[in-house]
């Protein structure tokens, strides 16, 4: 079981509801702001997670905690699936999505919708590959959400996995931890109304468990050829699982 972690420590809200008011707030700066933070490189990190998706020539694909819908207009640019479903509790998160579909004129191929992770609108084995970047961490139980996935995954499919993890080494542990602990929470709060949602984030991501934790929570929930490959000096992780 992993630690749970909320954006808002005094509120009553369960941790599903905090976070959906939290990307609500920030969702008008979320893109710049992320850019800023990760200096670029998620993109490169999405390319990859694309190809993987790619090389399985998928028809139907979701996209899991979509959030403004990079990964799944990305998907949508560069693989031949016509299904393409983007799944967010932020409401917030989603307009702003659907506002960047509709101009790269993509509005036929993917599909925003306002949905729980751990209790989706879909019967089982509906979808060829699965993928979620950074959003595991937020769900409310992490095995849940994942024995979800596996529900509506189709024997076969392809799940992927995009989440921050922390370097083991020397001195790019230490850089990390500086840059997630200091400067997030301070660009955050500079650029943002929000900036107790930089704090919960680089503080969901410490606690998270990652590399081979969370190999062997994805074997327990029934995945199986789990593998993992960390990411710029292991700052974040590539999870790949089949059902």
């Amino acid at each position: 079981m992993s630690e749970k972690v909320t954006p808002y420590k005094d509120s009553e809200l369960g941790k599903k509801e905090q976070v959906a008011k939290m990307f609500n707030n920030i969702s008008e700066n979320y893109d710049g702001l992320n850019r800023m933070i990760s200096f670029g490189i998620d993109v490169k990190w999405r390319k990859k997670v694309v190809n993987i998706i790619k090389a399985t020539k998928p028809t139907s694909v979701l996209d899991i905690a979509t959030g403004t819908g990079d990964l799944a207009i990305n998907i949508a640019k560069n693989t031949s699936a016509t299904k393409i479903i983007g799944l967010d509790i932020s409401e917030g998160m989603l307009n702003v999505g659907e506002d960047k579909i509709a101009k790269e004129n993509l509005s036929d191929r993917i599909e925003m919708l306002l949905g729980d992770s751990e209790d989706m609108p879909f019967e089982d084995n509906s979808f060829d590959a699965i993928t979620v970047a950074f959003g595991v961490r937020n769900f409310e139980t992490l095995e849940n959400g994942l024995t979800e996935i596996l529900r509506v995954l189709k024997p076969n499919g392809t799940f992927v996995i995009l989440e921050t993890s922390v370097p083991e080494k020397t001195p790019y542990k230490q850089g990390y931890r500086f840059h997630t602990n200091v400067i997030m929470p301070i660009m955050g709060k500079l650029f943002s109304k929000e900036g107790s949602a930089y704090t919960y984030l680089s503080e969901s991501a410490s606690k998270f468990p990652y590399g081979e934790k969370l190999n062997n929570i994805l074997r327990k929930i029934g995945f199986t050829n789990v593998e993992n490959k960390p990411q710029t000096f292991g700052v974040a992780t590539i999870y790949k699982a089949t059902k």
